[in-house]
């Protein structure tokens, strides 16, 4: 749950981070040589305020590894989660749940899942335990809720997220769609109502410019939440957002010193309108995100410190 200052400003506290730590191409270019795993995220801590946790889209991380995480990070560090993939209405493979609850889930021939409300409650109830760790620690920042593109509303109604958006009343929820006609003519306006309605967040994206379906538009900017704005940053790789294979070739891009200008630019404009803003790159092929993450900082003027392997970015 943020717990930063509430007091009124005219802007809003922007924290800037990565999505993950921990992704091939940062410990291969932008960790310190032969760091130990061990280690990464004390420095990753050391040069960012928050950080973006994806390995909880596939898996319920143990108790203690949560616990070495909060112990790796400053005391004011923030950890925004990704909610597990059963929850977004992704094709879930048994073998990614928490392994209590494997044998009992009901599967279809290719092993993968059927979700129910009891199957999300029982997914829920691991989760959360390892969350309070986090949330006693001071550093749980908010839920991510990655939808697949699938969840249209041509098959889908918003009301189907509300049974989740209750579970989390007691915590911050931001929703990122992954289908575009939910951002689309008057479905826009009935998609920002009913998050406002529930007080979850708007996650808004910068992507490539294209009206493929699954690429969310970047010329949206919707706060829904004063407390709490989003927006994370998919690179502007059009080819490879639509058809690449993975994470890395998908979001396989290099922002400019231009773009990340408009990025700051952007970020201010939002963080007028909540207390907080959380911006993540999620540009993740190579070093290319906290690299990005860095100029951005630098951009709008936050301290950073800095190391032999990041001096030459300023």
């Amino acid at each position: 749950m943020v717990k930063r200052s509430s007091a009124k400003t005219e802007i809003g506290k922007i924290l800037v981070g990565t999505a993950s730590w921990s992704d091939p191409g940062f410990v291969e270019r932008w960790y310190p040589k032969k760091m130990p795993a061990g280690e990464r995220l004390r420095w990753y801590g050391q040069h960012f305020e928050m950080v973006e946790v994806n390995s909880t889209f596939y898996s319920v991380p143990e108790p203690r590894m949560v616990e070495r995480w909060c112990a790796a990070t400053p005391d004011d560090f923030a950890f925004d989660v990704k909610l597990h993939q059963l929850f977004s209405f992704h094709s879930t493979p048994a073998k990614l749940l928490p392994p209590d609850l494997q044998k009992f889930a009901e599967t279809n021939a290719k092993g993968i899942v059927k979700s129910t409300p009891k199957l999300q409650e029982a997914v829920f109830k691991i989760f959360l335990r390892s969350m309070s760790i986090f949330h006693d620690a001071g550093k749980l920042g908010v839920f991510l809720l990655q939808l697949s593109p699938a969840f249209s509303p041509r098959k889908h109604e918003l009301g189907e997220l509300i049974q989740l958006i209750e579970m989390l009343s007691d915590y911050d929820l931001a929703i990122e769609f992954r289908n575009r006609n939910w951002a689309a003519g008057d479905q826009l306006q009935l998609t920002i109502d009913f998050l406002q309605k529930y007080h979850a967040i708007f996650v808004n994206v910068d992507a490539p410019a294209s009206d493929h379906f699954m690429v969310m538009p970047s010329d949206v900017d919707e706060v829904t939440n004063s407390k709490v704005a989003y927006l994370r940053l998919h690179g502007r790789n059009e080819k490879a957002y639509i058809t690449g294979k993975t994470v890395a070739a998908r979001f396989d891009y290099d922002y400019s010193e231009s773009e990340i200008a408009e990025v700051a630019q952007r970020s201010r404009k939002l963080a007028k309108e909540a207390r907080e803003l959380h911006v993540i790159f999620n540009n993740n092929n190579l070093d290319y995100a906290p690299r990005a993450a860095l100029r951005l900082r630098k951009a709008l003027g936050q301290i950073v410190k800095t190391s032999a392997q990041t001096g030459e970015l300023f």
